[in-house]
C-alpha cells in the first residue's frame, strides 16, 4: 500500500480547510475502486513531522501559508530537521503543494520548490494557491490536488 505524508503548518486555519479538503480526496473511496489499491494517507503538522516519517513515505503533500513572503518558520523547520538525513533516500518521490496565501502566494511557492526539488522530488501536480479569500473553488482545487496526487501513486504513475 503506498503511502502519502501530508506536512503542513497553519496559524489562522486557511491552509488547515485546505490540507483537509486535499485529504478528502487523497482518501476518496473511488481511487480504490479504480486502481484496486488504498493510499495510505498519514497527516502531521510540520513540527511533528520527522525523518522517519519521511522516510517511510512514497510520496508527499506540502501545505503553508505564505508568511512575510516565504513559506512558514514551521515548514521550514521541517526541511531543516529532514533535508540532509534524507536526501540520498527519497530521490523520485512525488509531491504535490498547497500555498494559503493573502497575498500573491509565489513567493512561498519559490521558496519550497529549490528544496524540494534538492530532495529530487517530482512535482506530478501543479501547486494550488489559494490567494485571497478562501472560496469554494480553492477548496474544490486542493481535493483534485489530493485525488490526483493519491490517485497516480495507487496507479503505480509515481
Amino acid at each position: 500500500m503506498p503511502s502519502l505524508l501530508v506536512v503542513f503548518h497553519s496559524a489562522s486555519g486557511g491552509t488547515t480547510r485546505l490540507v483537509e479538503a486535499a485529504v478528502e480526496g487523497a482518501r476518496d473511496p473511488e481511487i480504490a475502486e479504480a486502481t484496486g489499491t488504498l493510499v495510505d494517507v498519514r497527516v502531521l503538522g510540520a513540527f511533528d513531522a520527522g525523518v522517519d516519517d519521511v522516510l517511510a513515505a512514497d510520496g508527499y503533500l506540502l501545505g503553508t501559508p505564505e508568511n512575510f513572503g516565504y513559506m512558514s518558520g514551521a515548514l521550514k523547520d521541517f526541511f531543516d530537521r529532514a533535508y540532509y538525513p534524507c536526501l540520498e533516500h527519497t530521490r523520485g518521490r512525488p509531491y504535490g503543494l498547497l500555498v494559503r496565501a493573502g497575498g500573491g502566494g509565489t513567493a512561498a511557492v519559490d521558496a519550497v520548490v529549490p528544496l524540494a526539488t534538492g530532495l529530487e522530488w517530482r512535482a506530478v501536480v501543479e501547486p494550488i494557491i489559494a490567494a485571497g479569500d478562501l472560496t469554494d473553488s480553492h477548496l474544490a482545487a486542493a481535493r483534485e490536488l489530493g485525488a490526483a496526487l493519491a490517485g497516480g501513486m495507487a496507479a503505480g504513475l509515481w
